[in-house]
């Protein structure tokens, strides 16, 4: 995934969500503590990465199915200076993966599948 200054965090999502459709990205102004949930200052999708990150750097953010939650969203603050959080969709509601984050993406997808399936 490409990140740049004049990418939309809503492209961002799009192309997360396309490759997890049972998952999803949410962008904080603050990050979250390990394990703790980000429960404030979520980021309008609206606004370009430009507006909204702390390290101004352009590149290719690897992303597949057996990275862990943890570090997809250490990579996005390390790399890239974004607070990210993962959601997995459970039923009707979006729950943040903060108990699962060891988890891979595929095994937060599969489940989000499972438990879709049930609405």
């Amino acid at each position: 995934m490409l990140i740049t200054d004049e990418k939309k965090i809503s492209e961002i999502q799009t192309e997360f969500h396309a490759k997890f459709p049972y998952l999803k990205l949410e962008f904080y102004s603050q990050p979250h503590t390990e394990g703790g949930i980000s429960a404030h200052n979520m980021l309008d999708a609206g606004k370009t990465v430009g507006e909204v990150r702390t390290i101004h750097q352009e590149g290719n953010l690897s992303i597949n199915g057996n990275l862990k939650v943890s570090t997809l969203e250490s990579n996005f603050k390390e790399m890239y200076g974004l607070n990210v959080q993962v959601f997995r969709r459970s039923r009707k509601i979006w729950l943040q993966t903060t108990a699962t984050d060891e988890w891979t993406l595929a095994e937060q997808n599969r489940l989000g599948e499972e438990t879709g399936l049930y609405d």
